[in-house]
């Protein structure tokens, strides 16, 4: 399966919340997932019961010491393989991230990785070398979207955000933007829905995350909602989220080092900036983050 960066610039939006339960529901299936948790918050890993004693016992091992990932991983007691993260990670880009190939370095690390198991990134909110570490080792972006304005301004950013990568990366990164928190009583719920789908078209996931109290209890539990309310509405949700993205082709196997085809931008679906605009963009990632052209950097 392919290896999916869940991410948004927003938080608050249900990153963690979708990750652990796709993997919850991948794990039922026994499709054996990986789960990176990439935000120094540590929610995922916490939410699964994990303590971390020393940071190098978690994903920050990668960096400091150049850790394999299978010596990361350890076993959830929801039944899949988890990369835990810690707080010490949000020094990742002080103390590693100049130059290129700190971006790559996950991305390398999941190459030698067993290549059938489905992986899932929880990005942080923060654009910096963990967030963009997903999306530079994924095959496509799962975004978030909660049903309200300033979520809706987050989207605005990440697909600039993704834009400006496209030149280093020098393909576009596939992506589905996935509508969460959604009240079909709510007024907002509809416009916000309404403007998504005009604005980006079938990359729209079909599927809408209801708001549902399920979703909120289940983490407190330390489990995902399949667990905590099978018959729920929320685990029916994520449950057809899972099914449309395997039949869309966005989550299914692929050998080493594939990646998905490429797919053609529909009518409308791309933000609408001035080359100016997407020009400034691009410097700001590339000055940030000390971004080459791939080539240069090894790749």
């Amino acid at each position: 399966m392919a290896r999916i960066a869940v991410f948004n610039q927003k938080g608050g939006v249900g990153k963690t919340t979708t990750t652990l339960n796709l993997a919850g529901l991948l794990a039922r299936r026994e499709a054996d997932p990986l789960v990176i948790d990439l935000d120094p918050q540590a929610h995922l890993t916490g939410v699964c019961g994990v303590t971390v004693p020393r940071a190098e016992g978690s994903l920050y091992g990668l960096y400091a010491s150049g850790a394999s990932l299978s010596s990361l991983q350890c076993m959830t007691a929801n039944g899949w393989r988890l990369i835990p993260s810690h707080l010490e990670l949000s020094k990742v880009d002080t103390q590693y991230g100049k130059g290129p190939s700190v971006l790559y370095r996950l991305g390398q690390s999941l190459d030698r990785e067993a290549a059938e198991r489905p992986v899932l990134m929880d990005a942080c909110p923060m654009l910096g070398v963990l967030s963009l570490s997903s999306v530079f080792a994924a095959d496509g972006v799962l975004i978030p979207i909660s049903a309200d304005y300033l979520a809706m301004k987050g989207a605005l950013q990440m697909e600039r955000t993704l834009k400006a990568l496209e030149q280093v990366l020098k393909r576009r990164v596939p992506r589905r933007y996935l509508i969460t928190r959604y009240d079909a009583r709510r007024r907002m719920s509809v416009d916000i829905e309404r403007q998504l789908r005009e604005r980006y078209g079938d990359e729209v996931c079909a599927t809408r995350i209801a708001e549902n109290v399920s979703l909120a209890e289940s983490p407190a539990n330390h489990r995902d909602v399949f667990d905590h309310a099978p018959s729920s509405r929320g685990a029916r949700d994520y449950a057809d989220l899972l099914e449309e993205l395997v039949s869309a082709g966005f989550m299914q196997a692929h050998e080493r080092g594939q990646r998905p085809q490429l797919r053609n931008v529909p009518p409308g679906a791309r933000t609408a900036l001035s080359s100016g605009r997407e020009t400034v963009v691009q410097r700001q990632v590339a000055a940030g983050l000390q971004l080459v052209h791939p080539k240069r950097a090894g790749r």
